[in-house]
């Protein structure tokens, strides 16, 4: 049974567009760069496409200054942040977890809050922060990043195609932001990994993904329908939550690169 990676994605900004890699550094917190900023309210909480769905037509790119953020419909309102900052600290909150984090820079609160209409700030989570994952899934008191829980998530290719072969209307995988896609195996194969490892890097699968709303946000027009989270209901529900997809963690460090072999541990 041939398991290949076929995507390797990074979301630079908690709840914004991805962007498609050919290799990067796998950590403990998460892919190099993987949600290391975040918007918030006033207050320092966490916002996302559950507060505002018109943050799915802000795209993200890595250039040399920077990740450059631009509004997919009107490309020229764009943004560039730095890859370094030194803001004053603050505490936010994501989810239940209270974050070490900084503030990143007037300039960009501007930008977000001129395009939602509403008072946001940019934060941006420094490599001292340590945000622990639940203690029940750790194996060494693994961090995460602005992530909602854990540093990886994977989807298989034939878990979208299953998917798919039940709606009117296909949606693309970008609707679950997994960090990993590949090829082989069966359908949902990912719910029953263990520890298995991509090219020379081990990872462990945790715990599987309950999916939002947010999976019902067209990605490219920023509307909001009633799938797929209806349907995955129907074959995919378990205590009450719609799963779809792994949370992983990372057992060791290294480079992964689109084409690796997926090998399944014991």
């Amino acid at each position: 049974m041939l398991l290949t990676l076929s995507e390797i994605n990074i979301y630079p900004v908690k709840s914004l567009g991805g962007i498609a890699v050919e290799q990067s550094f796998a950590g403990e917190r998460g892919l190099t760069y993987d949600r290391r900023w975040m918007i918030t309210d006033a207050d320092n909480k966490f916002l996302t496409q559950r507060d505002f769905p018109e943050f799915a037509l802000i795209g993200t790119t890595f250039i040399e200054e920077g990740i450059k953020l631009f509004i997919k419909t009107a490309p020229d309102n764009q943004i560039i942040l730095p890859y370094e900052t030194s803001g004053d600290p603050l505490t936010a909150q994501v989810w239940d977890d209270s974050v070490t984090a900084v503030h990143y820079s007037k300039e960009a609160d501007e930008w977000i809050s001129s395009y939602v209409n509403s008072s946001c700030q940019f934060l941006y989570m420094p490599n001292s922060s340590r945000r622990l994952i639940p203690e029940r899934f750790a194996l060494n008191s693994e961090s995460v990043s602005f992530a909602d829980g854990f540093p990886y998530l994977v989807i298989g290719e034939l878990s979208l195609n299953d998917l798919n072969n039940r709606l009117k209307e296909a949606v693309p995988m970008n609707r679950f932001r997994p960090n990993f896609v590949f090829t082989g195996g069966k359908a949902f194969e990912e719910d029953e990994w263990n520890f298995f490892s991509i090219g020379e890097v081990e990872f462990k699968a945790v715990k599987p993904c309950a999916r939002c709303m947010i999976t019902t946000i067209e990605q490219e027009t920023a509307q909001k329908g009633k799938e797929p989270l209806a349907t995955l209901g129907k074959y995919r529900m378990k205590n009450n939550q719609v799963l779809f997809g792994m949370n992983v963690i990372a057992v060791t460090n290294g480079i992964i690169k689109v084409g690796d072999r997926i090998l399944l541990k014991e």
